[in-house]
């Protein structure tokens, strides 16, 4: 990314972030292949920000998320985060041990709610663990913790033996939220966490993780495919497509004016709040490349209605255009796309 800014109140700045999952075939297993989850991604996040990233399912934006967590190690890049401490480190270059104390400010809220809670451990363990793993509290000490938790996030206290099973969607991914909240982090990664419930839920969870973020000054990635609700929560936005960055603004100004033809096509699948108003949704055509085989030149330039010869033999960086407004396009400054008017 060029031209990145350089603030003081920088928490988090990727640097040509790379992960690649061989393909093995055969008896041997021999590596004969590489699927390209994420290509070359860079972007930074503000102190007590809400960075939307937002794209179609297996663009790589989960996979983002869990490698700058380091749940997997990168392929290539810098991860630099500035810790609590204020030292700036390369978390892509830290090991098990040295990323432990980070566990504490790094957390993660997962994207179902059922199956990345024990069912055999009561609410009490689940959201306590990891205060019992760092050695911050137990006994009445933990218990005490675990009813305030449970508390802000919208959980009667006494429900605290209960388990899993015995909650609805909606209350499983509150408590998820309570256990990353539980030791106190600076900065949370949130796949997709309200993209299993239903609508009506989802509404509160939102809000709820919103009241949240500015309470407690979180700072915040948040990974969904539905551009509608990463606008609700999002203090600027990243798209993704085929593992890579292709646009990143603030978000009413990628909303009303995308710079990437990518983008240009996901506003305008958001329908406009009055129903009476007509709206033209660009429905892309043919399929989504294979990460494992990426086309040359720019990733999107197959169905990009815009494409011309110079797309499919040279890729695109992802520059500033306009200040705050980047975008991976050749074209970015003489297209004239259309954003939501209403």
């Amino acid at each position: 990314m060029k031209n990145a800014q350089n603030n003081n109140d920088m928490l988090l700045e990727v640097k040509g972030l790379k992960k690649y999952f061989p393909i093995r075939q055969g008896f041997l297993q021999r590596e004969v292949g590489n699927i390209r989850a994420v290509d070359d991604v860079s972007f930074f996040i503000r102190e007590n920000e809400v960075l939307g990233m937002v794209g179609e399912s297996g663009c790589g934006k989960t996979t983002v998320g869990r490698t700058v967590l380091r749940l997997y190690d990168p392929t290539a890049g810098e991860i630099w985060y500035r810790a609590k401490s204020g030292e700036r480190l390369n978390v892509a270059t830290l090991s098990p041990k040295e990323m432990k104390p980070l566990r504490k400010e790094m957390r993660m809220i997962f994207q179902d709610p059922f199956s990345s809670l024990n069912p055999r451990h009561p609410v009490k363990e689940i959201i306590g663990e990891p205060l019992v793993i760092h050695g911050i509290a137990k006994g009445r000490q933990l218990e005490d913790r675990v009813a305030e938790l449970m508390e802000a996030v919208g959980l009667n206290p006494s429900y605290m033996q209960r388990y899993p099973h015995q909650f609805s969607g909606g209350q499983r991914q509150r408590i998820g939220l309570a256990r990353t909240l539980s030791l106190n982090p600076r900065f949370i990664i949130g796949d997709e966490p309200v993209s299993a419930l239903d609508v009506s839920v989802q509404a509160q969870v939102l809000n709820l993780m919103q009241e949240l973020q500015r309470k407690l000054g979180l700072t915040l990635l948040f990974v969904a495919h539905d551009l509608s609700v990463v606008e609700h929560i999002s203090d600027r936005i990243a798209v993704m497509y085929v593992g890579h960055i292709v646009e990143m603004a603030e978000t009413q100004e990628l909303l009303k004016h995308p710079l990437h033809p990518y983008s240009e096509a996901l506003v305008s699948a958001v329908p406009p709040a009055d129903p009476d108003i007509h709206y033209d949704r660009i429905i892309l055509e043919g399929d989504v490349p294979s990460p494992a085989h990426p086309p040359s030149g720019c990733v999107f330039h197959p169905r990009c209605r815009y494409a011309q010869k110079q797309c499919s033999e040279e890729i695109p960086q992802l520059t500033e255009v306009t200040p705050g407004h980047y975008a991976s396009c050749h074209f970015a400054k003489t297209l004239s796309l259309k954003g939501i008017t209403n």
